[in-house]
C-alpha cells in the first residue's frame, strides 16, 4: 500500500494524480487503523522551501529539507559534538591550520539515470572538491561562501583523503563544516540540471528525494543504501517516508497536529501558547495525554542594543545602559510574555548551551541600584528628565512596552518606536538608531560566533558589530583565542570576552531562548539540539492500537 502511495514510477506522473496520491497519505493520519501509518513521518513548514541545493540552505526551513538528503564530512550531534558522517576521520596538523579527512568508503549517491548503468556510485574526495568549488563560484553565488572565508586551499589527494588548508588556525572551522551549505554534491547531476538542482537534488542522505510540489508538499522516500547503522547494526533510517505540508500560518499548523494529522510542531506561538502550556511552561492537562513536549536551550540570545557613537548623551553613558540592565525583572518577563518558555539572560551574550557561558557576568533585577545609578547620571549631566527611544518590530511591542512600564517606576522614560523589521535591518546595520532591538542565532556552534559582534574590526555595515562597541583588551583576546587550540583555555577567554562586554553594557540582554518541539506521544527517537535542526534519520513511530 505505501508504495502504491509513494511510489512514483516516472517524473511525467500527472499533477492530478499526484496530489490525489498525497491526499491518500494525509488520510492514513485520520484512519488509524492504517497499518502503514506509523512508517510516514509528516510536519509542516509554514514558511516555504526555497530551495533544496544545500549551497542555498539559508533559511531554517530550507536547513530541515536539506538535511535528509544530503551530508557532509561531519556532522553535529545533539550535545553540540561534531561527530563523523562522510569522513571517517582526521587529523588537524601544521599548527593547526592543515585537516586532513579520510572518507569512509561505500558511501553512495542516491539512484539517478544520470550515472549509467548502476545508477549510483561511491563519494570521492573529488565530489568535495567540486562541492568546495561551487560555494566559492561567484556565478553560483551562494550565501554559504563565507563558510571557506578562511580557507587557504582544498584538494583531493586521493579518492579518499581531502585535504583542507587555512590562512590561520581557527577552532571553530569543524563547526563551520556541520552546514549545509558543506554538503556534497555528484557534479554530473549538478551540471545537467543547472539552477534546476533546487528542485531535483541528489544527496547521500538518510532520504531520497520523490517529488516536491511547490508550496503544496513535499515527499521524501527511504533511502535504501544509507551508510550509518546504529550501534547494534541496524540501517537507518527507520521511516520510509516524509511527507511535508505547507500550510502557511502556525495557527492553521497547530491545529493540524491538534487533529492528529501531522506528527510534530517546532516553537511556540502567540496565536496557541496559551492554549497548550501553562503560564509555567507546562502541557495543559487536555494535551498531556496525547503530546510529547520537549525542549532545551537555542543559540539564540535575544537582546537590546546601544549604538556606541550615538550624540546621545544618555547612550553614551555608561550607567544609563546599567540602569536599563537592572531595571526590570527578566524572570517576570519570560514567566507572562512567554508561558516560561525561555532563559533569563542574567549572564552575558553568549547564551546558556555553549561553552564560555557563565551566569554570573551579567545583571540581575536590582530597581534600587538602578535608582541610584540613574540620580548620579542626572547629577553628572544636569539632565533631570533622561530618556531615549528603543526602536522595535511589532512582534516584540509586548517585551519593549514591559520594558517601558519597569523603568518609567525608576524614572528613565521610553519611548518605543515601532517600525518594519526590513527598516529595523537596514537602520540598525547603517548605525541610524540610537537604542534597538536585535537577535543573535549562531551561524555555528561556537561562543566566537557571538564575541565577533564585539570585536572592533567587524563593524557594521561590513561586519556584524551592530553597537560599535571598541576595547582594545577585548580585541586582543578575541585574536588570541584564534591561535589557543586548548579547549579550556580558549572557554575561559571566550567568558572574559563576554565579561568585558557586560561591564561596558552596550548591550541588554533578555533572554537564551529555547527550542520547543511537541510530537504526538507515538513518535521516538526525535532528538533536540541547540541548533534545532531537525534530524529523522533515528525517528520511530508506534503503532496506533
Amino acid at each position: 500500500m505505501l508504495k502504491q502511495i509513494l511510489g512514483f514510477t516516472s517524473h511525467k506522473t500527472s499533477k492530478i494524480i499526484f496530489v490525489l496520491l498525497l491526499v491518500l497519505i494525509s488520510s492514513c493520519s485520520k484512519n488509524k487503523s492504517s497499518v502503514k501509518d506509523h512508517l510516514v513521518f509528516r510536519y509542516n513548514e509554514h514558511r516555504n522551501i526555497s530551495s533544496l541545493d544545500p549551497a542555498f540552505s539559508k533559511d531554517l526551513a530550507d536547513i530541515w529539507g536539506t538535511n535528509q538528503l544530503f551530508n557532509g564530512l561531519v556532522q553535529m550531534d545533539d550535545a553540540l559534538n561534531v561527530k563523523p558522517a562522510i569522513a571517517e576521520s582526521w587529523q588537524v596538523t601544521d599548527s593547526a591550520k592543515t585537516y586532513t579527512f579520510n572518507l569512509k568508503k561505500g558511501v553512495y549517491f542516491h539512484k539517478h539515470s544520470l550515472f549509467g548503468s548502476d545508477s549510483t556510485r561511491t563519494v570521492k574526495a573529488s565530489d568535495f572538491e567540486y562541492s568546495f568549488n561551487r560555494l566559492k563560484d561567484k556565478k553560483i553565488a551562494s550565501p554559504g561562501s563565507w563558510t571557506l572565508n578562511k580557507v587557504d586551499n582544498f584538494y583531493a589527494k586521493n579518492d579518499t583523503t581531502f585535504i583542507i588548508k587555512l590562512k590561520q588556525p581557527f577552532p571553530a572551522f569543524l563547526g563551520l563544516l556541520t552546514m549545509k551549505y558543506c554538503s556534497v554534491v555528484p557534479k554530473e547531476i549538478v551540471e545537467h540540471y543547472g539552477s534546476d538542482f533546487r528542485s531535483n537534488p541528489i544527496g547521500t542522505g538518510p532520504f531520497t528525494f520523490k517529488r516536491w510540489e511547490e508550496n503544496i508538499k513535499l515527499v521524501l522516500r527511504r533511502n535504501q543504501n544509507y551508510f550509518e547503522s546504529t550501534p547494534d547494526g541496524t540501517q537507518l533510517p527507520y521511516l520510509e517516508a516524509v511527507a511535508v505540508t505547507f500550510l502557511p500560518d502556525k495557527q492553521s499548523e497547530f491545529l493540524q497536529f491538534a487533529q492528529g494529522n501531522i506528527d510534530f510542531v517546532s516553537g511556540l506561538d502567540a496565536s496557541y501558547k496559551d492554549e497548550i502550556l501553562t503560564s509555567k511552561g507546562t502541557l495543559k492537562d487536555n494535551y498531556s495525554s496525547d503530546v510529547n513536549m520537549i525542549r532545551g536551550p537555542y543559540l539564540n540570545t535575544e537582546y537590546l542594543g546601544f549604538f556606541m557613537e550615538s550624540d546621545l548623551s544618555e547612550v553614551q553613558s555608561q550607567k544609563i545602559r546599567q540602569v536599563v540592565n537592572l531595571g526590570f525583572n527578566r524572570k517576570k518577563m519570560i514567566t507572562y510574555l512567554r508561558n516560561g518558555i525561555g532563559i533569563p539572560a542574567n549572564g552575558g551574550f553568549i547564551p546558556k548551551g555553549l561553552p564560555g557561558y557563565n551566569n554570573t557576568i551579567g545583571y540581575s533585577y536590582n530597581p534600587e541600584k538602578a535608582r541610584v545609578l540613574l540620580n548620579e547620571f542626572k547629577k553628572e549631566t544636569n539632565i533631570t528628565s533622561p530618556k531615549v527611544t528603543l526602536t522595535t518590530t511589532s512582534n516584540y511591542l509586548n517585551f519593549c512596552e514591559y520594558i517601558q512600564r519597569e523603568l518609567q517606576k525608576i524614572g528613565l522614560d521610553i519611548t518605543v518606536d515601532v517600525i518594519p523589521a526590513s527598516s529595523l535591518k537596514d537602520l540598525k546595520a547603517n548605525g541610524q538608531l540610537d537604542f534597538f532591538r536585535a537577535s543573535w542565532i549562531a551561524d555555528y556552534p561556537d561562543a566566537e560566533n557571538y564575541l565577533s559582534l564585539y570585536y572592533s574590526k567587524n563593524f557594521a555595515p561590513n561586519g556584524p558589530n551592530y553597537t560599535h562597541f571598541k576595547n582594545s583588551v577585548f580585541d586582543n583576546l578575541y585574536e588570541q583565542s584564534y591561535l589557543e587550540t586548548n579547549t579550556e583555555e580558549r572557554t575561559k577567554l571566550y567568558t572574559k570576552m563576554d565579561s568585558l562586554v557586560m561591564q561596558s553594557a552596550p548591550i541588554i540582554p533578555l533572554f537564551y531562548d529555547e527550542v520547543v518541539r511537541f510530537t504526538r506521544k507515538n513518535v521516538k527517537g526525535l532528538g533536540i539540539n541547540a541548533t534545532n535542526l531537525l534530524d529523522l534519520k533515528t525517528v520511530k513511530k508506534a503503532k496506533i492500537q
